[in-house]
């Protein structure tokens, strides 16, 4: 019989959860200058963003079923010990690198390799952070706390990038030092706080889940969190190009007006998780059907902007939406499957993101050629016919 944790689990997997983003995002916020400063291309930072998203996309199913064999808490400590120590390495050669720049292959294989290594045993945080919830919550209860570590993974990306920016402005390869110790302090808050629970799986058992992304249970969880995720990273990768081209901004202001939609993001994030906490009794279909017509319309109406105003104020429409469909995905995969399934369950959601964070920017940036306003009418169609999908899921259910 599985034990049940005492101690909620909830606090220290918000922290780790915060703190980690935060350092996955102050590293996005530097590489252009890093870049810059060692002689690199501009495809060099890009490459190095993609390779964390491709190894992210192909180890998160890996991590998440271990998770059910072994322990959850166990699986976290290996991973954030993992991803701590490469961060260093990471921060080290950036230090030594700006001082003494070595040949411009070695720039890049350490930049691409370092940043690959962090997706991938990062990627093992998010799966396993959820299971871990939904071994805690009753079905049907663990969307408010899902939306937990969904605001946690939104302040850190507001926070990760202002608090890089502010250190890089005194030391850039301080940057890197400093966030470097925040999974060392994710690693510590985990073995202190997180309470030691029985795996799902018992020992010896031959059951060893790996679920598909095609499991019939999966199917709308998979479709929002793809759809999700190509939506978020193409906004991403093409709001610094549409405030340059159809606002007229020079690309200093340009730079800026991004940082700020970006900013916007977050806070619209923020809220909506907010408000999925507070509101627990609604169904996780029904906040993806709703989110997704929100943020669908949110990012459609990028298409009909002409001043800067109106960038920051449908990014924060498009986010709010989104914020009702992240937590809410993943509440919805833990409640379709059974209890030793849940790490399982949780990977196979978690690397169907990585996959979205993968094709997101390539598909956003090509549609980019065509008109600037493409991509968000193509993002617009796709949640669209989420939200379409999910007010079936829910009606079907009943």
């Amino acid at each position: 019989m599985r034990s049940i944790p005492v101690v909620s689990a909830v606090p220290a997997l918000v922290f780790a959860a915060l703190v980690g983003t935060m350092a996955m995002m102050a590293f996005v916020a530097v590489i252009g200058p890093v870049v810059r400063l060692l002689g690199l291309s501009e495809w060099a930072a890009g490459l190095s963003v993609t390779a964390a998203g491709v190894l992210w996309m192909l180890s998160a199913r890996r991590w998440g079923a271990p998770s059910d064999r072994i322990g959850r808490r166990r699986v976290l400590l290996i991973a954030l010990a993992a991803y701590a120590l490469i961060y260093i390495a990471l921060a080290v050669f950036v230090d030594t690198a700006l001082q003494s720049p070595p040949a411009l292959w070695v720039s890049v294989l350490a930049l691409v390799g370092l940043r690959a290594l962090v997706g991938l045993f990062y990627a093992a945080v998010p799966p396993t952070a959820a299971a871990l919830v939904a071994d805690e919550a009753a079905p049907g209860q663990r969307a408010a706390d899902m939306a937990k570590l969904g605001t946690a993974n939104a302040v850190g990306m507001v926070v990760g990038p202002a608090a890089a920016g502010w250190v890089a402005f005194h030391h850039l390869a301080l940057t890197l030092y400093v966030a470097a110790l925040l999974p060392v302090l994710a690693l510590l808050v985990i073995a202190w706080r997180l309470p030691a629970t029985a795996p799902a799986v018992a020992p010896g058992s031959a059951a060893r889940p790996r679920l598909a992304w095609f499991d019939p249970r999966l199917r709308l969880p998979v479709m929002a969190v793809f759809a999700g995720m190509i939506s978020v990273t193409t906004a991403q990768v093409t709001v610094g190009f549409f405030a340059i081209d159809r606002l007229g901004l020079a690309p200093a202001e340009g730079a800026r007006m991004a940082g700020l939609a970006l900013t916007a993001v977050g806070v619209g994030l923020i809220v909506a998780q907010l408000l999925v906490m507070k509101l627990k009794g609604v169904p996780p279909q029904r906040w993806i059907a709703i989110g997704a017509l929100i943020a669908g319309a949110g990012f459609a109406a990028v298409a009909l902007v002409h001043v800067p105003w109106q960038l920051l104020a449908t990014y924060a429409v498009a986010a709010f939406g989104m914020g009702f469909v992240f937590p809410s995905f993943q509440a919805l995969a833990a409640d379709s499957v059974e209890a030793h399934e849940q790490g399982a369950a949780a990977g196979a959601v978690a690397s169907v993101q990585g996959l979205g964070m993968v094709i997101g920017p390539m598909l956003g940036t090509l549609l980019y050629r065509a008109a600037p306003g493409a991509p968000y009418l193509l993002v617009g169609g796709v949640l669209g016919a989420l939200a379409l999908a999910a007010s079936l899921h829910g009606r079907s259910a009943r």
